[in-house]
């Protein structure tokens, strides 16, 4: 069973492992209601996040009569540790549970831990810098770079703190924890679809073919060493920016992340790695000798009638015909192989960009 904003790519990681997913997110797409056993709408809403006084009752419902193998929680949930825990008394839980997403999720605990431990990871303040163009402000527990702000004109403000602007480039690792060891699966390049109202957007990632051997190692002791302190179990994700001075450690996403889809493999399947170290087991991570990436498309202007569109192939997620959209909502996401990081990239923006003039036309 699947809980997640976007329930989607882990419901096709399900089945390429062989499970039939139950899944309850935000939108039912049809791609993902192709994909799953059954679904159903997750409890809240984009702008409000996940009702956690009505979740379990949602997934009660959606698994009926069977027993779920387990639950596996995607997005949404960063900022709920006791939902998490009220979850797990209910279904077995593969993944982090309250207390690990709670301490790696806490950016005080993890700027500590980050000092005791030797990892460079930037300065932390909760009051205004006196040079807040050299600083950004977070949500404490937020995800997918939505909720982050250039610190200039921010004040204090509850559940917000400012952390040191880096420059560089942001790099991504996918790792599956086991409690004491993080396992990598890769590193990915990442990007931003920057908004009016959120100028670090994700937009999408694209999965490095080649990568440093000693800096994968670096970082692989970093992420084993916070794996350690808060126990971390299953797939996650960690945040990276790689500038003049070398690599800098952002932060953890303690869930399968918004790059399962270009590291997933049916000879080696995440998801099956991912149950298998949730319980203890040993589990096989897959090789890559290609590139692939995934780019999210946003509405740039707000749709009052979404057309009906040809899919192609290489995209999921797909909006249905005759949805209303406000400017910002997610459309689809478009995929692409190649046999580089920087020719991939290129390819996928080109696939994004004819793609998008179905539905807003030729602005030129």
């Amino acid at each position: 069973m699947i809980a997640a904003i976007s329930g989607r790519a882990l419901a096709a990681a399900a089945r390429r492992a062989g499970y039939r997913p139950l899944v309850a997110d935000f939108f039912c797409d049809t791609d993902t209601v192709a994909l799953a056993g059954r679904a159903t709408m997750l409890p809240g809403d984009l702008q409000r996040g996940i009702d956690g006084e009505r979740i379990v009752d949602t997934l009660r419902r959606l698994a009926g009569d069977d027993l779920p193998v387990a639950i596996i929680l995607g997005s949404g949930f960063e900022r709920m540790p006791e939902t998490v825990e009220e979850i797990a008394r209910h279904f077995p839980l593969a993944g982090n549970g309250g207390a690990a997403i709670r301490r790696i999720k806490d950016p005080q605990l993890l700027a500590d831990d980050c000092a005791e431990l030797g990892i460079p990871h930037p300065q932390l303040r909760w009051d205004q810098p006196p040079d807040p163009e050299n600083w950004v402000v977070k949500t404490a527990g937020g995800a997918g770079g939505g909720h982050v702000r250039r610190a200039a004109g921010e004040s204090p403000t509850a559940g917000r703190y400012f952390q040191r602007f880096v420059s560089g480039r942001s790099i991504s690792a996918l790792f599956v924890g086991n409690g004491q060891t993080a396992h990598v699966v890769g590193f990915s390049q990442q990007w931003t679809s920057p908004s009016p109202t959120a100028p670090y957007r994700y937009g999408g990632a694209v999965r490095l073919r080649r990568f440093d051997r000693r800096q994968a190692a670096v970082i692989g002791g970093w992420l084993s060493s916070l794996t350690r302190r808060a126990g971390l179990i299953g797939l996650c994700s960690a945040d990276l920016i790689r500038g003049p001075d070398g690599y800098k450690f952002i932060e953890i996403n303690p869930r399968p992340g918004a790059t399962l889809d270009i590291f997933d493999d049916v000879d080696a399947p995440l998801i099956e790695a991912h149950l298998r170290a949730a319980t203890g087991q040993v589990f096989r991570l897959p090789r890559f000798v290609d590139s692939m990436a995934s780019m999210v498309t946003y509405a740039a202007t707000p749709i009052t009638h979404f057309p009906s569109i040809a899919w192609p192939e290489w995209t999921a997620d797909q909006q249905s015909a005759g949805t209303r959209l406000i400017a910002g909502d997610p459309v689809c996401t478009v995929f692409a192989r190649g046999p580089s990081a920087q020719s991939t990239k290129r390819l996928i923006k080109g696939q994004a960009s004819q793609l998008q003039l179905q539905w807003e036309g030729d602005r030129t």
